[in-house]
This record gives C-alpha cells, sequence and structure tokens, in this order.
C-alpha cells in the first residue's frame, strides 16, 4: 500500500496558540425514551393541545382530559406535558477579522442537547418538476433560517436508494449538500406540472388499439385501471420508504417528527371497470401508522403542489372536453391524492398542510407542534383479545373551552415486542448482520469504533480518501495460540457511497491480529487503528459506512461520516484533512528542543479524536494549488480557531506560513500546536483552521478546513 503524509510522522512547528480558558456547559435534560408505550399492563400515548392559533396549552390539568378506547372512558394513571421546544440560543460572539464570512463550525450534539429529531422526506416518486423546485427551495430556507441548536435533522430522498446521504446531523453543510441533490426523478411518477396536460389520445396509443376495444368508455376505464395500478407501485414504494425511516427512527430517545413533502397519493385503486377498492396502498398505511404509532413518530405532510388552479391552460388539448369536465377531473385528483396525505398526518397525530404556496409556514408550525402531553392509563383484559377485537381505537376530549386536541388514533391489539436480545440477532448469518448494521442510518455500538475519513490529494494518484477506524479491542474475544500468542478474527464491511445513493467503492475482508502475551494488556488498554483507502475520482459529497463483526463473540459495531470531497482542478487553494496527535507538556518540550525530533505516530489520535486536558494538541494538515509569484513561490497566512459548543474559546493569531524551506510548493505542509489547560472543561470541541492565500482572487483566497474532536479529564 502506498504511504502518504497521513501514515508517516508530521513535523509540527512551534506553537502559533494556547488555549487555558475553562468553558462548562450544563446538559438539558431530555423527555423519557418512552414517549408511547403499548404493553399488557399500561398505554402511553402523546397528546398535543392547542389554542385556536395552534399555539400549545402548557397548563392542562388532569381533571381536563378524558382519555377512551372503543369507546369507554379510562382511567388515567399517570399524566405530564413535555416541553420539546429548544430554548432561544445566544448568537456566538466570534471575532473573524481574518476571514470575514468564514463559517462557524458545527457543534457535535450529545443525546441530551438533542431537542428535536426531524426526518424531512422528499418523496421525490411523487414530486413533478415544480414541486421539486419548491421544496428544495423550501428545506434551504429551514437550514437557513428555521433550524435551531439542539435540532437532529437528516434529508431523505424516497427514490434515490438506502444510501443516500440518510445520516441524522446538525451539520448545515452536510444537509446544504443533500438538499442540492433534491431534483425532479424522471423515473417517478410526477410529470413537469401538478396536471398531465389534456390530450385526445395518449402517445404510447395506437389506433388499432383503440380499434380492438369495445368501445370508448371500456378504453378509458383499462387506462385508468393500468394508471392506478402504476400509481399504485409508486406509492407503495413511498411508504416501504417511510416504513425504513421510522424503523430506524424508532431507536432515538422521545417524540420524533417526519416531514414529508410530496404531490400525494391515492388511498383506494381503480379496477377496470371504474369501481374503486382498497388495495395495497391502505394496507402498507395501516401497517405504516401502526408501526409509527409504536415508534413515537408524528408525520406531518406537505402538498408540494400549494395552490393548484384546477382549470384548463394552454399546454391542454380541450377538443372534445369541456371547461367542466377538465376542472372536475382536477379537482377530485387533487383531493383524492391529498387524501393519502391526510390519513397519514391525522392517524398519528400530526397536521397535513395543503392548498398554501408558502411551503416554509408548513415547516415552521411543524416546528412550533413539538410539546405535547404524556397520558397513560391501564388497559382491560379484552384489549390484547384478538377474539374480541383486531384493533383498538382511541379517543382523546378535552373539556377546557377553545382547546383543540390531537392524538393517535390507535393499536392494533398486540403488545410492544421487546428489544431483540443478543441471542435473537445472532440468529441472523454473519454477512446479514454486517449489512444490517452497515445501512442503518444509526450506528450500531456491540463493538465500539470511531470512524475518521479524511481527504488528501496526491499529484501521481490524484484524490483520495483514508479512512481510520479506531476499534476497542476490549471489546473483541481473543483465542490462545500454540505458541502462546492471543489472536482476534474480525471481519470488515466498508462502503462509500455517493450523493446518488448508490455504492462508489466497497471492501469485504477477514483480518487475524495475533499479538504476544505481553502486549495484550496494552492493545485493550489503547485499542488500535484499522485503515484503508478509496480512490475519490469525482469530487462531491461522499458517506463512508464500515461495520466489523468479530467472530469470536459475534459482536458488531458501525460508524458513519459524511465528507465533501473538494475539486482540486479548479486550481484554487484547497485544504486536505487535519491530522493530531496529543502529547504531555514534557515530550512537547522535548519535541521544540529537538526541532521536533521526537516520534509522532498521528494514527491513533487522529482516528479517536480524544484528547486529555493539560496535554498539548500538534495538528497537521496540507495546502494545494496556493497561487505562485513572479518568485515562483507561494505567499498564504494561515490562523487556528477553537469552538465549544458553537461559542469561541481560541481565536488565533493570523501567522504568515514560512515556505522557504518546503521541498514541493504545489503542496505545502503546514503544523502548529495549541496547549488544552489543565482545568479545561470536559466535552467536544472543534479545530478549524483558516487559509488565505493573497495572491488569489479576493473570493477566492480563503480555504477552511475543521476537525472535530473530545477532551477528558
Amino acid at each position: 500500500m502506498k504511504k502518504s503524509w497521513l501514515s508517516l510522522p508530521v513535523i509540527f512547528l512551534a506553537a502559533n496558540a494556547a488555549l487555558s480558558q475553562t468553558v462548562r456547559s450544563v446538559p438539558t435534560p431530555t423527555p423519557s425514551d418512552d414517549v408511547v408505550k403499548i404493553s399488557t399492563n399500561l398505554i402511553q400515548i402523546d397528546v398535543s393541545v392547542t389554542d385556536k392559533d395552534g399555539k400549545p396549552i402548557r397548563d392542562l390539568r388532569q381533571d381536563e382530559i378524558e382519555v377512551y378506547e372503543n369507546g369507554e372512558k379510562q382511567k388515567i394513571s399517570n399524566f405530564s406535558f413535555v416541553n420539546s421546544a429548544p430554548q432561544p440560543a445566544e448568537s456566538p460572539k466570534t471575532e473573524q477579522k481574518a476571514s470575514p464570512g468564514v463559517p462557524v463550525p458545527p457543534t457535535i450534539l450529545r443525546p441530551e442537547q438533542v431537542h428535536r429529531t426531524i426526518a424531512l422526506v422528499v418523496d421525490d416518486l411523487s414530486l413533478s418538476f415544480e414541486s421539486a423546485y419548491y421544496t428544495r427551495r423550501a428545506l434551504k430556507k429551514y437550514v437557513d433560517e428555521q433550524m435551531q441548536p439542539g435540532d437532529l435533522v437528516a434529508i431523505i430522498r424516497t427514490g434515490a436508494g438506502i444510501g443516500a446521504l440518510q445520516q441524522f446531523t446538525s451539520d448545515k453543510q452536510q444537509l446544504y449538500a443533500a438538499i442540492n441533490r433534491v431534483v425532479w426523478n424522471p423515473i417517478g411518477n410526477g410529470g413537469i406540472s401538478a396536471f398531465a396536460p389534456i390530450g385526445t389520445v395518449t402517445a404510447d396509443t395506437t389506433d388499432n388499439q383503440a380499434d380492438s376495444l369495445d368501445s370508448k368508455s371500456t378504453f378509458g376505464t383499462q387506462i385508468d385501471s393500468v394508471e392506478s395500478f402504476r400509481e399504485s407501485v409508486f406509492a407503495t414504494g413511498t411508504l416501504g420508504a417511510l416504513r425504513y425511516v421510522v424503523q430506524g427512527m424508532s431507536e432515538l430517545p422521545g417524540r420524533k417528527s417526519v416531514v414529508m413533502f410530496s404531490d400525494g397519493f391515492k388511498l383506494f385503486e381503480t379496477d377496470q371497470n371504474g369501481n374503486k377498492f382498497e388495495g395495497r396502498v391502505i394496507e402498507f398505511l395501516r401497517q405504516l401508522v401502526d408501526l409509527a404509532n409504536r415508534s413515537s413518530v408524528v408525520f406531518y405532510t406537505v402538498d408540494a403542489r400549494g395552490l393548484q388552479y384546477t382549470g384548463p391552460t394552454a399546454a391542454d388539448d380541450m377538443s372534445g372536453s369541456s371547461m367542466a369536465d377538465v376542472i372536475s377531473q382536477r379537482s377530485n385528483e387533487l383531493l383524492d391524492t391529498q387524501e393519502g396525505l391526510s390519513y397519514l398526518a391525522y392517524e398519528t397525530g400530526g397536521l397535513v398542510f395543503k392548498n398554501n404556496n408558502d411551503l416554509s409556514s408548513g415547516v415552521r408550525r411543524v416546528l412550533e407542534d413539538q410539546s405535547y402531553y404524556l397520558v397513560g392509563y391501564e388497559p382491560d383484559t379484552d384489549t390484547f383479545d384478538p377474539a374480541k377485537r383486531k384493533f383498538n381505537q382511541l379517543t382523546v376530549r378535552v373539556s377546557r373551552p377553545g382547546a383543540r386536541v390531537r392524538y393517535r388514533s390507535g393499536f392494533f391489539n398486540v403488545a410492544d415486542r421487546a428489544k431483540p436480545s443478543t441471542a435473537a440477532a445472532a440468529e441472523k448469518t454473519p454477512g446479514q448482520q454486517m449489512v444490517s448494521a452497515l445501512i442503518s442510518p444509526f450506528a450500531v455500538n456491540g463493538l465500539r469504533l470511531h470512524l475518521n475519513a479524511l481527504f488528501g490529494s496526491d499529484p501521481r494518484i490524484g484524490s483520495y480518501v483514508r479512512s481510520l477506524i479506531h476499534i476497542n479491542a476490549a471489546d473483541l474475544k481473543f483465542t490462545d495460540g500454540k505458541d502462546g500468542t492471543k489472536t482476534a478474527v474480525f471481519d470488515v464491511l466498508a462502503m462509500s457511497f455517493g450523493d446518488n445513493g448508490q455504492v462508489v467503492d466497497e471492501l469485504a475482508k477477514t483480518y487475524s491480529l495475533t499479538i504476544k502475551p505481553e502486549n495484550l494488556e496494552r492493545i485493550i488498554r489503547d485499542g488500535f487503528v484499522y485503515y484503508f483507502v478509496f480512490p475519490v475520482k469525482k469530487p462531491g459529497a461522499y458517506q463512508y459506512r464500515v461495520a466489523i463483526r468479530d467472530e469470536g463473540n459475534a459482536k458488531v459495531g458501525s460508524a458513519t461520516q459524511f465528507i465533501q470531497v473538494p475539486d482540486t482542478k479548479k486550481k484554487r487553494v484547497t485544504l486536505s484533512s487535519i491530522v493530531i496527535q496529543a502529547l504531555a507538556s514534557g515530550d512537547w518540550e522535548k519535541a521544540v528542543s529537538q526541532n521536533g525530533g521526537v516520534p509522532a505516530n498521528p494514527l491513533a489520535d487522529t482516528a479517536l479524536r480524544r484528547v486529555r486536558a493539560g496535554t498539548v494538541l500538534r495538528y497537521g494538515y496540507e495546502i494545494y494549488n496556493a497561487k505562485l509569484g513572479p518568485d515562483k513561490m507561494p505567499v498564504v497566512t494561515t490562523q487556528v480557531r477553537v469552538f465549544h459548543d458553537g461559542k469561541s474559546v481560541l481565536d488565533g493569531k493570523i501567522m504568515p506560513l514560512n515556505v522557504k524551506d518546503q521541498k514541493d510548493v504545489s503542496r505545502l505542509m503546514v503544523s502548529g500546536a495549541v496547549t488544552l489547560g489543565r482545568e479545561l472543561a470536559p466535552g467536544d470541541y472543534v479545530l478549524q483552521v483558516i487559509v488565505t492565500d493573497t495572491l488569489a482572487k479576493q473570493k477566492e483566497r480563503a480555504a477552511v478546513q475543521y476537525l472535530q474532536f473530545e477532551v477528558v479529564q
């Protein structure tokens, strides 16, 4: 394997900044994990109560609410209000004298900091060309103006495949990359506009086909039947994608929201005689609603078509059709497709937004509708008796005048199943376990992993991403060898996904880790790093996913990382990813006195990204494509900043880079260090480096890179 700067010692220069501030943060409590709980001894549901303006009522008393199961009043055993609305956050006060407009790096959210978990699902299997444009605009406005600290968000396209940037994140750059892929899907069911132009005969229908039918009426009903079947196929595809999203979100705590942008779908299908009947769509919907209600997921549906004109337009061929017929046909189509959106929202306690051209207002209403009452009661013996009832209907009434109440429609007579045990998971084949972990939108922690995917560029091999995986060896099972050695065997499955959801590269191998007995304690304590390289032929947004399974104890772990690979061919200043290493102060002083002579192995610290307070954090990166002056030398400056919880705790000085000793001025190596004070508050931090190419055009001068790391005591 060809070595590069990421796998060799980096000579770090003298520190150019010091960090000694103590920053403390107070964790915010989150609601109970079990928002909706359906068991044989407790039914617990979430209920939204608002005033006439849609604002949540926060002071409702228990005696003002009644719950009925199948028409019978239930005795409420527990009652509480859960406020999931995030508190207004103070804007970070940072000085950006050197680089105006340089973005503040994203804050890593810990579980206790998550206020709202929102899946923005774009149903590109149904969206028309026009609707895709308006949906993309609404999503961008949400990220720009409405997204708040504590929002954990994913943007998912129903027609994009499993790998399509389906990672819940607070990183706006990742969300922007997903928004850019929200375009009209030509293989979907949506046309150019909300309604297809009216014509006398469709393009793929010949005169012979028409003549072979009994009558014009028969021809029309058969076409309607075929089109109805086609629509149902796309609708079930959408519902299948939604089921996948809900299953993933069920693992998250508290109340979760799915906001679906769609051109709608019909609940009922049409047969060859023109009669409507319940088909696959309604059955899929019922299963999805039950899964959502058990997973504490609320659906909010947005009709992306907005307010539509249902009369004839210039694109229509009106020969043989009257204006009244056109209006009636399109009005019925609009109502029928909105019916599916309404059903999904109302049955899960959410809202439907339709006939409104301001899609962003619908998203804003969703964000305001995150607080609820948690109401529980003890079911009777008939609730889970399949011989007496299949479905349990819920009704909630509030006696306060003017109050409006929304709640889940009910549940099937099956108690929630216990989470799969390790033994049940082991029934899957090893390959199935790894694939399941790899495609999950959430990390699997049976085997603890840390992934750091790093971008680099080499003039011989081009752009590449080196993935460093830190494996917690304490989770592995070591067996004894004949010569006294210890061996652990593990399988690796890794894939990179492009922004279109397709697999770009794949790796599947089995490795044996054999160590001497005297090294076992150190390996178990410190873990070890496994790494692999994928070349990158095309710049853009990528997801790197890895799953590892220990063959000894069948434990599985997974990790995912999003990375934006820049286009180095544009010949503008670009930065590689950052490598780090933590040194004790004594080792750092020795490194400075010996001009960097202390051996450095940044792989472990770069992969784990966990350092202790009181140490010196060394960092290194490369600069590509800096402009050259008349003397064939670049003129660049560097700056380092450190953030904690979105606030700047270090704003380093702007320093000119000494390029005289650089061997290759087209690929500059930079290094520096910051001192982490002993009293530094534990938590998540972001190291940001800013490089300014003073010889480049004004708009192309700045390049930014950052690395997230954790400080521990």
